[in-house]
């Protein structure tokens, strides 16, 4: 068996590939007419600092999932890894975009949004909560039956 902890890259490979797979099997569902469009996705993860991942699951219940619908992002879902440590401390979630282009100026949008700035220096009250966010872009493959 594979220790993940010891293998960063590996662990990046296999977070893009089974973020793929549900995004693949999630929008396999989506009607012809959307599924023939050029989405891009990004996959992000979010390293909590130590006590503050439920304090991240709220400012994203609470306000972050709405702000990202607000300026043009698709949240496609959001996830917990079962098994420690990352379960303790990591959000995990996909965002479809209608191009790369269009996914750069909706964060830039979201980033200067005075409700995006009030939401995060609420639920930074008690100190900052992330600690690291690593991002990925995806392209669907032509067989992954959403082109």
């Amino acid at each position: 068996m594979v220790n993940l902890m010891l293998k960063p890259t590996l662990f990046s490979f296999l977070m893009v590939a089974a973020g793929a797979m549900v995004v693949g099997a999630w929008l396999g569902r989506v009607s012809s007419v959307q599924a023939q469009d050029r989405r891009i996705f990004e996959l992000r993860a979010y390293t909590a600092l130590p006590g503050r991942l439920e304090a991240l699951n709220a400012r994203f219940r609470n306000h972050t999932t709405k702000l990202f619908e607000k300026h043009g992002m698709t949240n496609v879902g959001y996830w917990i890894p079962t098994d420690a440590p990352r379960s303790e401390n990591t959000l995990i979630y996909i965002l479809a975009h209608k191009s790369r282009e269009a996914a750069e100026a909706s964060w830039k949008a979201f980033r200067v949004d005075p409700d995006w700035k009030n939401a995060q220096a609420e639920s930074e009250k008690d100190g900052k909560i992330v600690e690291k966010v690593e991002s990925v872009f995806l392209r669907a493959t032509p067989y992954s039956g959403i082109q």
